[in-house]
């Protein structure tokens, strides 16, 4: 099993991400190439914008892994959603009408406003939690309300929230501030796994590969392999270990030592 990416808009013609079929391929083909094996789609489902129901998902999910086989493409594909923290969650949650990343319904992708962390975030979370859901907080380093208080963040995975860091902030493309914000996401144990949110060849597209190759350098292999680990847990419905989580604003900054 090569690399998973938990998040990504490749499914065609659904939200803001792939337009059309050929897009899709083309798309999957440069996943592959970067060592992807296997992709959680997550259209964007209740943002405002968006519907994705569950069925239709799931239908087209499997139009696109029958293209992809039909064309050779060694990639799977699994159903999902990029589900937008609403006040409708748990009526959707109870009309079925709500992809988990994992087929036994443990974990869900959420995605928060990303003008801020609305007050009823905590509750919210407690319910889907008295479910036996557990929350994987998608791209908190790009959510205007962790930015300001990434403090926050520790707070939610002491509750029991994973997160889910994109492979392209740790690599700048959404600026320095996102990309230093990521840094001590990570530095704190408080991000889990990588995902590309591709929706394009550009700005949002894949570089997961580059992404693990900064961690490995920074974190060291280990560190590294288990962000993958991890994506695979989620997937696959099983534990996630946790490691000790550290809040933010504690991280000592690392000295610099300069040779004369």
């Amino acid at each position: 099993m090569g690399l998973i990416d938990l998040h990504c808009h490749i499914l065609p013609g659904v939200d803001d991400g792939s337009k059309n079929m050929e897009m899709s391929l083309e798309m999957a083909r440069v996943a592959v190439k970067q060592g992807i094996s296997h992709i959680l789609v997550t259209p964007h489902h209740m943002d405002g914008m968006y519907l994705n129901h569950k069925q239709d998902v799931i239908a087209k999910t499997d139009e696109f892994q029958t293209a992809l086989d039909a064309v050779g493409i060694p990639l799977t594909v699994f159903p999902g959603q990029e589900v937008h923290l609403t006040g409708d969650l748990l009526k959707a949650l109870d009309a079925d009408d709500i992809l988990f990343m994992d087929e036994g319904g443990r974990y869900l992708l959420l995605e928060l406003p990303h003008s801020g962390i609305p007050e009823y975030t905590e509750d919210m979370i407690f319910e889907l939690q008295t479910r036996g859901i557990t929350p994987v907080i998608a791209h908190p380093e790009r959510n205007h309300g962790f930015q300001k208080d990434p403090d926050r963040l520790y707070d939610f995975v002491e509750m029991g929230c994973l997160t889910q860091l994109t492979d392209s902030s740790y690599l700048g493309v959404f600026g320095e501030s996102v990309k230093t914000l990521t840094a001590k996401i990570i530095n704190a144990n408080l991000g889990f796994a990588f995902a590309s949110d591709a929706h394009n060849f550009k700005g949002r597209r894949f570089v997961m590969d580059a992404a693990f190759n900064k961690l490995t350098e920074q974190a060291g292999e280990q560190y590294a392999q288990t962000y993958n680990d991890n994506a695979k847990a989620i997937i696959n419905g099983d534990d996630v270990a946790m490691p000790e989580i550290k809040k933010i604003s504690a991280v000592k900054k690392k000295r610099r030592f300069w040779l004369f």
